[in-house]
């Protein structure tokens, strides 16, 4: 998606030529002229659009010079267009797409090994690099999870993390499922993936996989499944075998305090930015989210795929309506059909359950000023950048092709970020206009403010202030500094949410098919 951006005279920003909108940079009151020389018909918020120019009932609305909605009612020039005015539905009741597969895949310009941006990360005995030391306490099934919080504190409130300062910390991630599923099928194949992609995922120096004994997750089965075998760094063990909850805390302890100092005996060492894994998430979006700190998201993962690095885009529900403009830039047309057999699950996904694509723009994503899915899912895949699609992955399978790429995930952040993570994602980018508290361990997640309001309200929680954009700063300064950040970030510096204590509770894996 290319912005023309007209730069604003103060309160009022055109994205594009073709745009037959324009969106409010302050609260624009009844009777006020804007610089297009249109009269405010009704009051703006802040963020949110009006017509340019009267729209006839049907027409389409273009924003980003791409169709965002088509007008329930003729719209005067002036009025406010939101979703009392504004619907999903063309003349005949949808929106088809020329989805052009593989025609607009440019390869991007690589930057030569030698001259290759750099961090300082732990290199892991198969290769791969963290950019985080944790010990990691996952859990077969719910049954296990309250044992696994205990050796986790138990550890903690110890005091023996001080002696060993490589290490992160300890961390139970803890889920709601691992029984009551069949064996077989999509929602055993996502927690199998999920809990192997966390155990293997670089920024954990070491792992414990606890279970109850009698699940339908059987830990044997995974094990036998993956070829895992246990080590220093990964053991496992039932309740019902050890003998009980006391004695199953008192092995898990015991087991942690030796992976202590194995864990940290790893070094940061300088590796180029090709061993980092970018996972790139959205939350709380507004109406600034596609104007600001997505595109310059977008403009700093172009960056790490040009110095070998990978970007995963997610959310499907989130790019839905947007699609088409990521099936051009796939590498092949297989790997763009691969991405429409995933939109086109969706829909039956969402049938199903006797839900609509539509529903996914949350009351807050409202209020901040965007109207449907479509127009959400435009400013969500600013995200990805400009460069080839190479890849379309499911739920938590392993990422193995560098550059951009794509994971097939919700659009819940928590349950989509477990995804990337499990896929081998290394480092975390989230932009929110609406202030989105979040964090993620190991990895960790870098918040990027849409508008300078909400940055001054929580800055506290944000890294990075996006919202100058719209003051001045390019685009192209600000993905710089993004991209900056994400090195220093996996080199060590702790983000915001790191300081906060994040990351504990989002351990969320998708849970797909009937409870029994």
């Amino acid at each position: 998606m290319t912005q023309t951006m007209t730069r604003p005279e103060g309160r009022t920003l055109v994205l594009n030529s073709a745009d037959n909108i324009a969106v409010a940079l302050s609260n624009l009151e009844v009777g006020s002229k804007t610089r297009e020389g249109v009269s405010i018909q009704r009051r703006v918020p802040k963020g949110h659009k009006f017509a340019l120019r009267p729209i006839r009932a049907g027409e389409a609305i273009v924003k980003f010079g791409q169709v965002i909605g088509f007008a329930k009612d003729a719209i005067p020039a002036g009025d406010w267009v939101h979703e009392h005015n504004c619907g999903m539905g063309g003349a005949d009741g949808t929106l088809k797409h020329d989805y052009a597969f593989a025609q607009g895949a440019v390869p991007p310009q690589m930057v030569p090994v030698a001259e290759r941006a750099t961090f300082e990360g732990y290199r892991r005995a198969n290769g791969k690099v963290g950019t985080r030391n944790y010990i990691g306490i996952l859990t077969s099934v719910n049954c296990s999870a309250t044992v696994a919080k205990f050796v986790a504190d138990a550890i903690n409130r110890s005091g023996i993390l001080a002696d060993y300062p490589e290490v992160d910390g300890v961390v139970p991630f803890v889920h709601g499922t691992g029984c009551g599923m069949e064996s077989r099928g999509e929602g055993f194949d996502i927690l199998k993936r999920t809990q192997w992609g966390y155990t293997s995922n670089p920024n954990l120096g070491a792992a414990l996989l606890v279970g109850l004994g009698c699940e339908v997750f059987q830990i044997g089965r995974m094990k036998e499944m993956y070829g895992i075998e246990e080590g220093e760094t990964f053991q496992t063990m039932t309740i019902q075998e050890q003998g009980g909850t006391r004695k199953m805390i008192e092995w898990g302890v015991e087991r942690v305090k030796e992976m202590l100092p194995i864990a940290a005996a790893a070094r940061r060492e300088t590796v180029d930015a090709s061993h980092l894994t970018l996972a790139l998430q959205c939350g709380g979006s507004d109406g600034y989210s596609g104007i600001t700190a997505n595109p310059a998201l977008g403009y700093a993962a172009d960056i790490l795929v040009r110095n070998g690095g990978t970007a995963i885009l997610s959310e499907t529900p989130e790019i839905y309506g947007a699609e088409h403009l990521l099936t051009r830039r796939a590498v092949t047309r297989e790997v763009g059909e691969k991405l429409i057999d995933r939109i086109h699950w969706w829909e039956d996904y969402t049938r199903r359950n006797k839900g609509e694509m539509n529903n996914n723009p949350s009351p807050g994503n409202k209020l901040g000023g965007l109207t449907t899915i479509l127009e959400k899912s435009l400013g969500a895949a600013a995200k990805g950048g400009t460069t080839p699609l190479t890849a379309v992955y499911e739920y938590a399978e392993p990422v193995t092709e560098k550059g951009f790429v794509f994971m097939d995930t919700p659009g819940f952040d928590p349950v989509s970020a477990t995804g990337q993570v499990a896929g081998g994602a290394n480092i975390l980018a989230f932009t929110t206009g609406r202030g989105s508290a979040y964090g993620c361990k190991p990895v960790p997640s870098i918040k990027l403010a849409t508008n300078s309001d909400m940055y001054a309200r929580m800055e506290g929680d944000m890294d990075i202030n996006c919202g100058d954009i719209v003051e001045g700063v390019s685009i192209e300064a600000k993905g710089q500094e993004i991209f900056d950040l994400l090195l220093r970030t996996a080199s060590g510096e702790r983000t915001k949410s790191e300081e906060l204590g994040y990351g504990d509770n989002e351990f969320v894996p998708w849970q797909v098919g009937a409870t029994m």
